[in-house]
């Protein structure tokens, strides 16, 4: 993303302002929204999810789900947008970090995911897990969350997602993965399986 300054006077209140006017709770349908890109602003999502604003962490909780219903991807750049405005910002790895992980039993196994936000999503084929290999730490699990809006699964979520996986045949080959909502999603061939933790 190149980078591109935003308006003079143009901050945290005023996207602030857009955003609580917007006249969404939750998720805002920002598919259909296409205002003009007004620059890039300095607004960081770190790997572990937490969001930075002039180099210092956003703490307020409610401040950082505003901004995260407001949240678009567009190739590999990231958007703040309103009805009226676009402001480019920066993600690190994901922009949602998963922190807890409940698993229950209902016509099989359903992983249910929360995120840095307090958003829930559950694990299967409307919400997929995809792992990506990482140089240095074997795999990362992601969980799509919304409109290709990633979830990254902290490390030790990882461990307990391994404890419930299981072998299966997919596409041939043997697999190890994980099962829920009576979908499979493939971690590695079990062959590999000792290398990936």
């Amino acid at each position: 993303m190149t980078s591109v300054p935003p308006p003079a006077g143009f901050g945290l209140d005023q996207l602030t302002h857009a955003a609580k006017t917007s006249g969404t709770r939750g998720p805002a349908p920002v598919h259909l929204w296409n205002p003009p890109f007004c620059g890039d602003i300095d607004m960081r999502i770190a790997r572990d999810g937490t969001w930075f604003y002039n180099g210092s962490p956003i703490g307020r909780l409610p401040l950082v789900q505003l901004f995260s219903n407001i949240l678009r991807r567009e190739g590999e750049a990231y958007y703040l947008v309103t009805p009226v405005e676009k402001v480019g910002i920066r993600v690190d790895d994901a922009p949602f970090f998963g922190i807890r992980m409940a698993v229950t039993q209902h016509r099989g196994q359903n992983i249910t995911l929360t995120t840095q936000t307090e958003e829930d999503v559950i694990i299967g084929p409307e919400h997929p897990l995809r792992f990506e290999r990482e140089d240095k730490n074997g795999l990362k699990p992601y969980v799509l969350l919304r409109d290709n809006l990633w979830v990254l699964v902290k490390r030790a979520l990882f461990y307990d997602l391994v404890a419930l996986g299981e072998a299966r045949e997919s596409e041939g080959i043997a697999q190890f993965g994980i099962v829920s909502q009576g979908a499979f999603f493939a971690m590695a061939p079990l062959a590999e399986i000792e290398d990936i933790a």
